[in-house]
């Protein structure tokens, strides 16, 4: 078992803070992946989230002493992040703001405000996935979710074309989604979207490491 494996976040901290520099190399390649999705998650790009990746690690490594371990280390550097990807889209006037507090409320996978559903089923990521699993749900479950949630029609628009009842809907849009996350699941496990990819590992090594 080599030393990165042995020690804790806390010990490492301990360690890099009574001089030992160069373990600060450790943190940076165990939590590349995570931070990489966090940018992603944000919608920046791949360049875009390195850059924030790099600026979180010498934000975090300039405020190390604050680290007084009441949480663990890795909810303390993924907040950094997120503070970074906040304060980034705040400085250019994003329109759509992200969350500004970690805990705020959680918003469902498939949503109908603003035709995020629409939106997500066209994202070039995720969008062939959805559809393969869409075409693996019954076709009235399946029609039911195309017209409220991909074609933004109402519980009654939705009852008249499938000529059933506005409650049936209701029941078939959940069980819709239910199993339509079944299927995804199969297909792909959620760590592995965003997956931070190990070349690009020692490229942030190196910028922090010059920099600390």
């Amino acid at each position: 078992m080599n030393l990165s494996d042995q020690l804790t976040e806390n010990e490492i901290v301990e360690r890099i803070l009574s001089g030992e520099k160069a373990l600060y190399e450790i943190l940076v390649r165990r939590f590349n992946p995570f931070l990489y999705k966090v940018g992603r998650s944000y919608n920046y790009n791949h360049d875009d989230t390195m850059d924030l990746m790099q600026d979180t690690y010498l934000d975090a490594f300039k405020s190390l002493a604050q680290f007084e371990g009441r949480s663990s280390f890795k909810t303390w550097i993924i907040r950094i992040m997120m503070n970074n990807c906040y304060h980034k889209k705040e400085k250019f006037s994003y329109k759509n703001e992200v969350m500004k507090e970690i805990n705020e409320r959680s918003e469902p996978l498939f949503s109908n405000r603003s035709n995020e559903t629409e939106k997500i089923v066209h994202n070039r990521e995720l969008g062939a996935i959805i559809e393969n699993a869409l075409a693996k749900i019954p076709m009235d479950y399946r029609m039911v979710f195309s017209l409220r949630e991909i074609n933004g029609m109402s519980v009654a628009e939705t009852a008249t074309l499938m000529e059933i009842s506005e409650a049936n809907v209701k029941t078939r849009l959940n069980r819709a989604k239910t199993m339509l996350q079944d299927e995804i699941k199969k297909t792909v496990v959620a760590e592995e979207l965003f997956a931070f990819n190990l070349v690009y590992c020692d490229k942030i090594v190196e910028y922090v490491m010059k920099r600390i």
